[in-house]
């Protein structure tokens, strides 16, 4: 169908549009009209994908020369197949209805694992090892040996892109992981090159995160995307996270001992190549002279990304001379890890800054900043140098460079903390190096600054008004849309105490009491009892999951869930947790029903849809927040009130919410969906927590629902049950049968509804 977005026509791959997609449309459209950034919130199972492409990719038909490039970025590679199947849908329907001769291109990209059609490499399942065996096989030196000796092994794939797969342009498509290594079988390409390669004129881009967040990948990835891009982090309600991960970096005694190996491994290679071709080194030397001069060039003509982990105006400088020859900066290497080494062996906590490590170190060892700034930069031209296919086996090497580079780069944003031990295992000396981002903005400043317009958008971003103080920018867009509906598909509630009136809590202090986890097992039998086919249940952490089921086994309620329905539980290890989730698939779909029981932040929580009868009911036990104790999150909590005025409690509060919003999202993946939603924690019924979760979630959330006990809960979802399981029409999906007058509230709404009636 054809809609106007004012005065944009717009297509729109579908027989017909919900109001909210169309109000989310056109707040996208002013957020590209007036070159921002927006953040918008929209209900889970709505639509986001297709009106995000439908809108951004109708614009850039009408305006090739304001936006030339729509750069998609997803969590999970389900997600990115997800908006590549979306965009396709979009395409074809695109060449019936308004085909045209321009060319038009949309790929995705993911890791060499995931695309590599190497016969022997692509049978690694771990994706560093295929990264540094493919960089063996691609090499240049390697390649240069290989026309003179035709026994040394290369990629025959890459040598026939490298030869013909440059000039040859992808054709008009959308490309999702399957196809391209169909393409790259059929034509002797390899698939993840020509990805790479078709980035720079492909229309529509869809890849993950760390691609732009990350600056040690964005800066060879996505270093020539133009500035006339939209860019979109979809399912971003943990953007944060992930800008802190990418800029963190850890190191323990272990990574030390393999990083000194490494430095072993480096010296008596320059020795024997010392030996055997001085003139090498000798050519890598006068490079060092000359300073970085290409990269320098680069950034004076704005083509690509900064690198937040080496800012511009290092870059601008000559590598120190103390650390440009290869035995002088192996040396510097060395002085470097007996430091760090020195630092690990202590028996107490030490919190300081980075200004604060940078002295100690200058009084102790006599190391300047200044050659510690460039240190991963020396690493990478030496190992280039020396001829190193074995690149894996140096990312100890390499992460303790880019410590260094980090720690002399940044004096505010970032905390060093050394841990004596582990908190989970106190009694065991195992000391750790955290030095931790406290500010997600750094690394996803450089995004912001360098693209128009960045839409940030999810089902769970609620309360909005964080987004802005923790990443630091002024969005012109910030809108939360609810869900329009016939009749009420979600049925949220609160249950705050059993039926023996004992208060359902996690806090700390309540959550070891037997009597606490008997009423949360007797609340899950009930339910069970109750709902058809699947159930998830989300607890706070995998040790207090662990610590309920073993007080279940105990008292007998697993025997109980067991005679209902089958019982799978989330593990740490990804294997364990995908045959977990096999199978409870299986049992679902065969009408046996089952329970999963899983943890926030955890895999389940983050990229698994439980559809229809995969999810009718999803119970949290308990508010997810974070471990408190961490002394990490106390250093970010109080970086956060210093720099941006947040307090403690208001942060702990919107990141638990937010992940709960997102566990309990899990259960409606569409308006022909239902599904269950139980809160199972008298807390959430204080205004504090339930106005921290979505509008969505809120607007069904009644005062009558929000301090049940367990009988009480039970016998609302049994009738909600019985109510969904009537006939669903048409009008019902489109949502105008049945609209009460507090929805209907909505001028907008208002008016479509009319339209469509009168028609």
């Amino acid at each position: 169908m054809k809609i106007d977005i004012d005065g944009l026509e717009v297509l729109f791959p579908y027989e017909y549009i919900y109001p909210e997609q169309y109000t989310y449309m056109s707040e996208l459209k002013k957020c590209l009209d007036s070159k921002g950034h927006g953040l918008l919130e929209m209900p889970s199972g709505t639509g986001k994908t297709a009106s995000l492409l439908s809108l951004i990719l109708a614009y850039q038909r009408a305006n090739p020369f304001q936006i030339n490039k729509l750069i998609y970025c997803s969590r999970t590679v389900p997600e990115i197949e997800k908006c590549v199947a979306e965009l396709k849908r979009l395409r074809a329907y695109y060449a019936k209805h308004q085909p045209d001769n321009r060319p038009f291109v949309g790929l995705c990209l993911t890791s060499r694992k995931n695309l590599c059609i190497h016969p022997m490499v692509s049978k690694e399942r771990d994706g560093r090892v295929v990264d540094g065996k493919c960089y063996a096989l691609t090499a240049s030196h390697k390649r240069e040996l290989a026309k003179k000796d035709p026994t040394v092994d290369i990629c025959s794939f890459f040598e026939k892109f490298d030869s013909l797969g440059r000039e040859l342009l992808l054709p008009s498509g959308v490309y999702s992981i399957d196809d391209l290594k169909d393409y790259g079988r059929e034509k002797g390409f390899c698939p993840y090159f020509t990805a790479r390669y078709a980035m720079s004129y492909a229309n529509v881009i869809v890849y993950s995160y760390y691609y732009l967040l990350d600056p040690k990948i964005a800066d060879m990835v996505s270093k020539e995307m133009s500035r006339n891009s939209v860019v979109v982090f979809d399912e971003a309600h943990n953007i944060d996270n992930v800008c802190i991960e990418s800029m963190s970096v850890t190191i323990t005694k272990r990574s030390l001992d393999r990083a000194q190996a490494n430095v072993n491994a480096l010296a008596s290679t320059i020795q024997s190549i010392r030996e055997a071709d001085e003139e090498k080194l000798k050519s890598e030397y006068n490079r060092m002279v000359q300073g970085l001069r290409e990269a320098n060039e680069a950034r004076m003509n704005d083509q690509i990304l900064s690198n937040p982990v080496l800012p511009d105006e290092i870059l601008q400088e000559a590598i120190p001379g103390n650390i440009r020859t290869a035995e002088h900066f192996v040396n510097f290497l060395k002085r470097f890890l007996e430091y760090l080494k020195t630092r690990l062996r202590t028996q107490h906590v030490v919190h300081e800054t980075p200004a604060g490590f940078l002295k100690d170190i200058f009084t102790k060892v006599c190391i300047e900043r200044k050659p510690l700034r460039f240190c991963a930069e020396r690493l990478r031209s030496l190992i280039k140098t020396l001829e190193i296919t074995e690149i894996t086996d140096f990312s100890p090497l390499s992460h303790i460079c880019n410590f260094a580079t980090l720690v002399s780069s940044y004096t505010q944003g970032f905390s060093l903390i050394i841990e004596p031990f582990d908190d989970r295992t106190p009694t065991i000396s195992n000391p750790i190096l955290n030095f931790n981002c406290m500010d997600a903005s750094l690394a996803i400043k450089p995004v912001l600054r360098r693209f128009q317009s960045v839409i940030i958008t999810s089902g769970t971003l609620s309360p909005l008004d964080m987004y802005p103080k923790i990443l630091d920018f002024h969005p012109v867009i910030t809108t939360s849309l609810t869900m329009t509906l016939a009749r009420p598909c979600i049925c949220p509630m609160i249950v705050a105490k059993g039926n023996d009136q004992v208060a359902m809590s996690s806090k700390f202090e309540s959550r070891s009491d037997i009597a606490v986890m008997r009423n949360y097992g007797i609340l899950l039998t009930e339910l069970a009892s109750v709902v058809p086919d699947g159930m998830v249940a989300f607890f706070p952490s995998y040790l207090y999951l662990e610590t309920v089921i073993a007080s279940w086994y105990e008292q007998g309620i697993i025997d109980n869930l067991l005679r209902k329905k089958l019982l799978f539980i989330e593990t740490t290890d990804a294997a364990e947790t995908s045959l977990a989730l096999l199978n409870y698939i299986k049992a679902c779909e065969n009408g046996r029903g089952a329970i999963l029981l899983s943890v926030a932040r955890g895999k389940v929580s983050e990229g698994v849809d439980f559809d229809h009868h995969l999810g009718r009911c999803v119970v949290m036990f308990g508010i997810p927040y974070v471990y408190t104790q961490s002394r990490i999150l106390k250093a970010r909590l109080e970086y956060l009130r210093d720099q941006y005025q947040i307090r403690e409690n208001d942060f702990l509060t919107f990141d638990a919410m937010r992940h709960a919003a997102q566990c309990v999202g899990r259960a409606l993946r569409g308006k022909t969906d239902y599904g269950i939603m139980c809160f199972a924690d008298k807390r959430f019924a204080r205004y504090d927590k339930r106005g921290k979760l979505p509008k969505w979630i809120q607007e069904h959330l009644k005062d009558s629902l929000c301090n049940l006990s367990t009988e009480e809960g039970v016998q609302i979802g049994k009738r909600f049950l019985r109510q969904m399981a009537q006939p669903f029409t048409r009008e019902d999906q489109l949502g105008i049968s049945l609209l009460s007058a507090e929805q209907l509230a909505n001028e907008e709404i208002r008016k479509s509804i009319i339209e469509k009636v009168a028609a």
